[in-house]
């Protein structure tokens, strides 16, 4: 507990609190806009994929940096897979059911992950040369199975079966009326934090480690818990809870479990932090650099279901610059671009920062271009910010 410091809470924080900032500034620009129900719900329909995608490119980034440049052009590719086998066209006429076409693309993403991780892992073919020939590869035969099977080069009316499961919302109510079901969900996550915090500290200090001060653990989970309750509360004025934020919140938590907690994870992190060290104490690198990029199809996979059914249909266009924004969010949370270090909160404070700076310069009306431009510089401060911290961490 003697090491506790507010300046290094603040330190460690820096994103967090930049985020914060950045909304509220945001939400004044707007004239109150960026707080309404609706954007706070576009907000998260909108970035979903940046979350899923983040959290596996995360997991490669662990491995020493390594990236997938391929994630976007696969989505397009997956969303014209799934689309031709959901709905009946020129190349299939009679639409398959529901579960035989998850099964399809799974089975699809399981075949890319692997051959992308034997190449990588036992081949030594270099990740972005391998995920680059991914990149070109995938867009063009997307294209191509989309302008046969549809003239318009795009495929819609996907069964509602499909939609529901990765779009809509549960319980859903008429809009401008509070959705008690969204609220309890609500009170249920933030209460969860609540304990779960209390109990973090309780067991750090039964083992005897170095904890957070009582009064700072309970202001940092009503913190939260407030912040829960606040995006609940908007959410249920908009209809209700979006599937997808079940989705996140499923991969966020199963991956963060798997990032802080087994011996899997420690497996990533130790890769990348020094390779050789890790190889001489009995660690399969070939097979942890194997299962990342089988990993990051997966969810290539999860990402393509998801934007394919928030619009309905899948076209040429899907995925464009999805790999950026990943690597951007992984980036700006924190995550070394030298491997060894990162955390999924990191990733998901990142990929909202993002997602922010996105609605918010959108609502005020400002180009695109300007806006890759911000979004460009913050990149290189949080790059910047990283180098600085390593190197005032070393003097001290």
């Amino acid at each position: 507990m003697n090491n506790f410091s507010i300046k290094d809470v603040l330190k460690k924080n820096v994103m967090a609190i930049a985020l914060l900032v950045i909304y509220v500034f945001f939400t004044i620009m707007t004239g109150g806009n960026m707080f309404t129900s609706s954007n706070v719900a576009s907000l998260i329909d909108q970035n979903a994929y940046v979350f899923i995608l983040g959290t596996g490119m995360l997991m490669c980034m662990l491995t020493g940096g390594n990236i997938d440049l391929s994630v976007g052009s696969f989505v397009c590719f997956m969303g014209a897979i799934v689309g031709i086998f959901s709905v009946e066209n020129k190349i299939i006429h009679s639409a398959a059911s529901v579960p035989a076409v998850l099964l399809i693309a799974i089975a699809v993403g399981l075949a890319y992950g692997a051959l992308l991780g034997f190449l990588i892992a036992y081949m030594r073919i270099p990740p972005w040369i391998a995920t680059l020939a991914g990149y070109l590869a995938f867009r063009g035969l997307g294209t191509q199975i989309l302008i046969t099977a549809s003239e318009t080069s795009a495929i819609s009316n996907f069964p509602d079966g499909f939609l529901k499961i990765f779009s809509g919302k549960i319980f859903e109510s008429g809009y401008d009326t509070m959705n008690i079901p969204c609220i309890v969900l609500g009170v249920l996550g933030a209460g969860a934090v609540i304990v779960l915090n209390l109990m973090g500290r309780a067991k750090k200090i039964k083992k005897g480690y170095s904890a957070d001060p009582l009064w700072f653990v309970i202001l940092k989970s009503v913190l939260i818990a407030a912040i829960i309750m606040v995006i609940a509360v908007q959410l249920s004025w908009d209809g209700g809870l979006p599937v997808v934020v079940l989705w996140i919140i499923a991969i966020l938590v199963i991956y963060g479990i798997i990032t802080e907690k087994t011996t899997i994870g420690r497996h990533f992190t130790t890769v990348g932090g020094n390779a050789e060290t890790a190889r001489l104490s009995g660690i399969n690198n070939k097979l942890v650099m194997f299962c990342a990029y089988l990993n990051m199809a997966l969810l290539t996979v999860l990402a393509s279901l998801i934007v394919t059914a928030r619009f309905g249909s899948a076209n040429a266009f899907a995925g464009q610059n999805f790999e950026l924004d990943a690597i951007a969010a992984c980036i700006v949370g924190g995550v070394s671009a030298y491997g060894g270090s990162g955390t999924v909160v990191g990733m998901v404070i990142g990929a909202a920062l993002i997602g922010v700076i996105n609605q918010g310069m959108s609502l005020m009306s400002i180009d695109q271009d300007t806006i890759k431009i911000v979004k460009g510089l913050v990149l290189l401060a949080a790059v910047v910010f990283e180098i600085v911290s390593k190197k005032g961490n070393k003097k001290q």
